[in-house]
């Protein structure tokens, strides 16, 4: 590729290209796909690496407040996810058939879902916010102070599903890069307006920790407007149309039932975070915060990947949709070599730096050296970590949900979580007993799903 064509389909990538991603190089349709998705998830990340440095200089229990709302957050992550998986899935098979009116109607029954979805976590938050703090084992402060923070987080929540929600439409029909501009608005009003609304400016009075969660609500309910009317401007691959807002129960349905094990995976997944962010609270709020602190480095290193690996469901979900399962089991080796690449660097750079990245948030020493350990121990898995990622992303772009979330009751529930509780607690190792655990569980869920994706049985999923 020459340095003329890579700056061609550089611009096309941030454009928004209109390429049938069936057709082209899988080189080309993954450059053009991954690096709107990458730079997406870049600023996501950004945003939630400067939400924490802002709310760390209100000490180790707001981080902490931060750290155990999001593992409620976490549950509601599920969902919207998991019908994400389901959505990006179906439209990119109806976009691969060439079927836009069809991929249409299944985004307008997706935003229904999850509207109806959206309200139990706001009652929860909005009336029950200090009692689900505790039973986190949240400290005083945390209670009386940091209530307002999950008050606004889970209360606000539908903009959260909903920006998860129809980002996935315009992934799975190939808009790529309107999904990565409507975060850069989101995140970017989210990074100006958390210091003004936690320290206060000018006759803006300081909210404190609650500042950051209106921020939030605000950035992402923007972002949310921005979508709507995207979607009824039509993008470069699909448009809704006044004709599909009506309720398709058949299709509403098929949703149901591809996103059921989308969100099964997701739950199963972070239900064991909040265990392990339960056992973690037990050892104190620097334990917490610590962990909080290395668990959005974490998410700012990794967006990268996580960005390549949605785009290999975009293309799983459209290749198959052309019919041409040898080509979607292309795309996704392809990914997983070049995401293996990237987070070997990622890798090395924990083991020798973690903790000074822990310090760029906080100059707490025991703070810093709890989120150091964790990323360099989490440095050991990272090439494994890779392949988990396409792989099991391969298996939700093509419509099999199922299957990870059986993997994931395995890895995290019969394994992850007894066995942090054993290494954490029993055996006395503390907080270091626990992060060996999500070591040894990740690395071997990543072996064991890169080995069933080889079984080929995910190019038969139908939608």
């Amino acid at each position: 590729m020459t340095s003329a064509s890579l700056w061609n389909d550089l611009k096309k990538a941030l454009a928004g290209s209109e390429e049938d991603y069936t057709e082209v190089s899988i080189r080309k349709a993954l450059f053009l796909l991954s690096v709107p998705m990458v730079l997406e998830l870049v600023l996501e990340s950004v945003f939630a690496v400067v939400d924490i440095y802002f709310v760390s200089a209100l000490g180790a229990s707001a981080v902490a407040t931060v750290g155990l709302t999001e593992t409620y957050l976490f549950l509601l992550y599920s969902v919207a996810m998991g019908l994400s998986f389901s959505v990006t899935a179906i439209v990119a098979r109806r976009i691969g058939e060439k079927e836009k009116d069809k991929a249409g109607i299944a985004a307008v029954q997706s935003i229904w879902i999850a509207i109806i979805a959206s309200f139990p976590f706001a009652i929860a938050g909005i009336f029950f916010s200090k009692e689900l703090l505790a039973l986190m084992g949240g400290d005083e402060w945390v209670i009386t102070e940091g209530y307002r923070y999950m008050q606004w987080m889970l209360g606000g929540n539908i903009v959260i599903v909903l920006l998860f929600l129809i980002n996935a439409v315009f992934r799975g029909a190939g808009d790529a890069a309107i999904s990565m501009r409507v975060l850069w608005i989101s995140n970017g009003l989210n990074i100006i307006l958390d210091p003004i609304l936690i320290f206060g400016w000018g006759p803006i009075p300081a909210y404190g920790i609650t500042g950051a969660a209106i921020a939030t609500n605000l950035g992402r309910g923007i972002g949310v407007l921005f979508q709507l009317w995207l979607l009824f401007q039509g993008g470069k691959h699909i448009r809704i149309l006044k004709s599909h807002l009506k309720i398709e129960w058949e299709t509403i349905q098929g949703l149901l039932k591809t996103s059921l094990g989308g969100i099964g995976q997701m739950i199963v997944g972070m239900t064991s975070w909040i265990f392990i962010m339960r056992i973690l609270s037990e050892f104190g709020s620097q334990t917490v915060a610590g962990a909080t602190i290395a668990m959005r480095t974490m998410m700012f290193t990794m967006m990268p990947s996580w960005g390549m690996s949605n785009a290999v469901a975009t293309l799983v979900g459209q290749n198959l949709g052309a019919g041409k399962p040898e080509r979607a089991e292309q795309s996704v080796w392809f990914t997983g070599f070049c995401n293996m690449g990237y987070l070997i660097i990622v890798a090395i750079l924990y083991y020798f730096y973690g903790e000074n990245l822990i310090a760029i948030f906080t100059n707490d020493k025991e703070v810093i050296h709890i989120g150091g350990e964790w990323l360099q121990i989490v440095s050991y898995s990272y090439f494994i970590y890779a392949w988990w990622m396409a792989a099991g992303q391969a298996f939700n772009g093509a419509g099999d949900t199922i299957t990870p979330t059986k993997i994931n009751v395995v890895f995290f529930w019969i394994i992850q979580i007894p066995l942090a509780y054993i290494l954490g607690k029993h055996l006395a190792f503390g907080p270091t007993g626990v992060f060996w655990a999500i070591m040894i569980s990740e690395t071997s869920v990543g072996v064991f799903t890169l080995w069933l994706f080889t079984k080929g049985s995910w190019k038969q999923a139908k939608v």
